[in-house]
Order: C-alpha cells, then sequence, then structure tokens
C-alpha cells in the first residue's frame, strides 16, 4: 500500500491531500500530487478575486463577457446559478461588491477536481481538505481494513471541541461557520453580516454544491430547511449549529 500526503499552500488557506493505493507506487501518487499543486496554482489564476488579471477578475470589471471564457469558468458560473436558484438567492455570487464573486463555491469544486486528478494517477483512497471543503474517495485503511473517512465539525465556540463526527467513504463535506474567518459571509437579500447559524455542514456527492448551500444555511439557519426539500437535493445531509441556543438540526439520510 503506497500512501503519500502533502500540504500546498494556495487560495490563501492550505490544501491538504492525503492519498493511498494498493494499484500504484509511490511515484505514480507522487505525479498525481504534482498535477493536483499545479491545478490548485492554476485555479487561484483563474478564479481568484485578489489577483487583478485573474479571469474572475476581469469578468468582475466586465472587461471581458462568460461566452468568452473557457469551459471550467463556464462550468463555475452555471454551478453558481444553479446554487443561487436552489437556494432561493441565499447563496448569490452576483449580490456582493464589486460583482461576480464565486469563492464560496469553487473551494468545493475545486476539491471535487483534485480527487478526480488523483484518481486518474491511481490512487483509491482519497481526502483532499480546502479549508473547511472536503473531497472523500474509496474511505481510509484502519488497522488494515478500509473505512470511511471519519470528519469532525468542531465547536465554533471552542475549536479545541470536536462536537459532531461523519462517516463517509465517497462524497464531499463541506462547512460553513464563524470560526474559519471570524464573521465574513454577507447575506445577499440585506447586504449584511448573516445571522442564520453559527455553525453549517453539508454533505453530499457535488463538492460545488455543498460548499455554496452550507454558505447559504449560515444566512437563512431554521429557515434554509426549506432548500433541501428540493428533489435535486435528496442525497444531500445537513448539520447545522444555531445561532441563537445552544441546539443543532439537521436533515437528511446522514443526519
Amino acid at each position: 500500500m503506497a500512501r503519500l500526503t502533502r500540504e500546498i499552500e494556495v487560495w490563501g488557506t492550505v490544501l491538504y491531500v492525503d492519498v493511498a493505493s494498493p494499484d500504484v507506487d509511490e511515484s505514480a501518487l507522487k505525479t498525481g500530487l504534482d498535477r493536483v499543486r499545479d491545478f490548485s496554482l492554476h485555479v487561484d489564476e483563474v478564479f481568484s478575486t485578489y489577483k487583478s488579471e485573474s479571469v474572475v477578475s476581469k469578468l468582475r470589471r466586465e472587461e471581458i463577457s462568460i461566452e468568452s471564457t473557457s469551459d471550467e469558468v463556464k462550468e463555475v458560473w452555471n454551478l453558481c446559478i444553479a446554487a443561487r436558484d436552489m437556494s432561493g438567492g441565499a447563496f448569490n455570487p452576483w449580490a456582493v461588491a464589486g460583482g461576480f464573486d464565486p469563492s464560496g463555491l469553487v473551494k468545493g469544486w475545486a476539491a471535487d477536481k483534485c480527487a478526480e486528478i488523483l484518481q486518474a494517477h491511481g490512487g483509491r483512497h482519497i481526502l483532499v481538505n480546502a479549508a473547511g471543503d472536503l473531497a472523500l474517495r474509496g474511505g481510509t485503511f484502519v488497522d488494515g481494513v478500509v473505512q470511511p473517512w471519519s470528519i469532525g465539525i468542531v465547536n465554533p465556540d471552542n475549536r479545541q471541541e470536536t462536537v459532531r463526527h461523519f462517516q463517509i467513504s465517497d462524497g464531499a463535506i463541506a462547512t460553513s461557520g464563524t470560526y474559519e474567518k471570524g464573521a465574513h459571509i454577507l447575506d445577499p437579500h440585506s447586504g449584511m453580516i448573516a445571522i442564520g447559524a453559527k455553525s453549517a455542514t453539508v454533505i453530499g456527492p457535488n463538492g460545488a454544491l455543498t460548499d455554496a448551500l452550507a454558505t447559504a444555511l449560515m444566512v437563512e439557519g431554521r429557515d434554509g430547511a426549506a432548500i433541501f426539500g428540493n428533489p435535486e437535493l435528496s442525497e444531500y445531509s445537513v448539520w447545522v449549529i444555531d445561532r441563537y441556543g445552544d441546539v443543532a438540526w439537521s436533515l437528511g439520510p446522514l443526519s
């Protein structure tokens, strides 16, 4: 069993990758990790709102149109539209100062793409953690047995305390909360700081949507439960720590 881990400084955070495989050697996994590094740096060049010459920055300044961009930019744009519509506008990358900002979705999207790169290079057991947006494949080895990845959710009021674990073999999980960057999420409806939840976790097959919908739940709080009545989200699970009172609520098959 070959296994490698790597930390990649990118997107203003650290991308952590853990990959293992019984099928290929460490050299193949290292090549996959190098491709992940190159891709993650490419994502920063394309989607960063801090780099003046990124594609997204040019879109924000209306120097280019979405029609003139690459397929990957159009893919993210269309995912943003889908997440905006599903959430009733609670996630809305266009309702921000300066124009289109896909930051609330693109890390989850990119984590999935990184997992796909590693699979293409023989990785079978994969964890990609983009600062709370995780892509998971194939479970992990514990005492020689394949088991689901165990993903802990920390208390937003005390980061030393883990308050819930989820067992996931394949899929994505995203957690948004005040502990990552403080009160940084804005309510697109009002333009004010979001006050719907302290922490919101979404689990499902698509990393872009788990990322975006976790953001939406930070805005909507308990009202956001209605979002998951959408048949397209039947495979998604939710766990939310309420803004008011020491309570949490959940929805879905892993709740």
